[in-house]
């Protein structure tokens, strides 16, 4: 069998055509160098250089193995670099994913930010709901998650970065002039607008009308804030916003954004990873990039 300490003295001798100068780039005997190239040939059963007085050539047979064996020398050193441990924190790849009612507003900030901060980041982004980023990143295919806390699954390790508000979207030509800040009795619940099931917020959306009365909201299916907001727009009725949402959604949306009264509703956004994955500097890297870039 072939080896690729064979492989790699059959090129030193291919590129120096000397084995004086082949066995010293190799750092072995010239007797040495010898014994393995012949041991090379005899295994193929070809010749792989013509021998003479005053130089080494190539074959015929031995310009293919060439090709062939710089090739696998070159693969090798690309497994080699791959497997070597990174320099600093967020080198080479790392997967985020991001829920969609964060994505839009920290993605602009957050990849022009990696970019600059972590060049040999090697960073790809997915979108999703939280269950499903949660099984991606349980199934080693995403490094880290971008969500709404809490997260309470087995093997998930979770920080906690920053609160983010929630805000009431109306229409500009709303009919019914609401009290500002808003408090729960303001909220006109049949007319609040939500996402379709699997998005967080709108669990959160619910979970601020646990004390009105058992009035229908509105089910839209919307698989987006724009969406949303666009329909309240409209004046097709109201619904949540997160506080950084607000800058971006309302510069391309004639809204009207309403407080709330303290105590404000609000969500906590953290970051998550398997408690498995030993690139603790990193994430710690990646939730500060978070905190710095996140939008309002």
């Amino acid at each position: 069998m072939i080896t690729l300490k064979q492989l790699r003295y059959f090129e030193a001798l291919a590129r120096e055509r000397h084995f004086g100068r082949a066995a010293e780039a190799v750092h072995i005997s010239q007797p040495a160098l010898s014994a393995q190239i012949m041991d090379m040939e005899a295994t193929l059963g070809v010749a792989l250089f013509e021998r003479t007085r005053k130089q080494v050539l190539l074959t015929r047979e031995g310009e293919r193995v060439l090709a062939h064996a710089a090739s696998v020398l070159s693969a090798m050193a690309a497994l080699e670099h791959a497997a070597r441990p990174a320099t600093g924190p967020l080198s080479g790849p790392v997967a985020i994913g991001l829920i969609p009612t964060v994505a839009p507003y920290l993605i602009p900030k957050l990849v022009p930010y990696l970019k600059r901060h972590y060049p040999e980041a090697e960073v790809a982004l997915k979108e999703a709901v939280t269950d499903q980023l949660l099984d991606h990143l349980e199934e080693g295919t995403l490094d880290a998650v971008v969500a709404a806390l809490p997260i309470e699954r087995d093997g998930i390790q979770t920080m906690d970065l920053f609160a983010d508000r929630f805000f009431m979207a109306v229409a500009r030509n709303h009919e019914t002039v609401l009290a500002s800040p808003l408090t729960q009795a303001d909220l006109e619940v049949d007319r609040l607008l939500l996402l379709e099931e699997g998005h967080c917020l709108r669990d959160q959306a619910l979970a601020l009308c646990e004390q009105k009365p058992k009035r229908a909201v509105v089910n839209v299916g919307a698989t987006s804030m724009t969406t949303l907001l666009q329909m309240v727009a409209n004046d097709m009725g109201m619904t949540l916003i997160p506080e950084m949402a607000v800058a971006a959604e309302t510069a391309r949306t004639p809204l009207t954004i309403l407080p709330f009264a303290e105590p404000q509703p609000a969500r906590r956004i953290g970051l998550c990873w398997r408690r498995s994955d030993r690139r603790r500097e990193s994430m710690e890297a990646l939730a500060a990039a978070v905190l710095k870039c996140r939008a309002g």
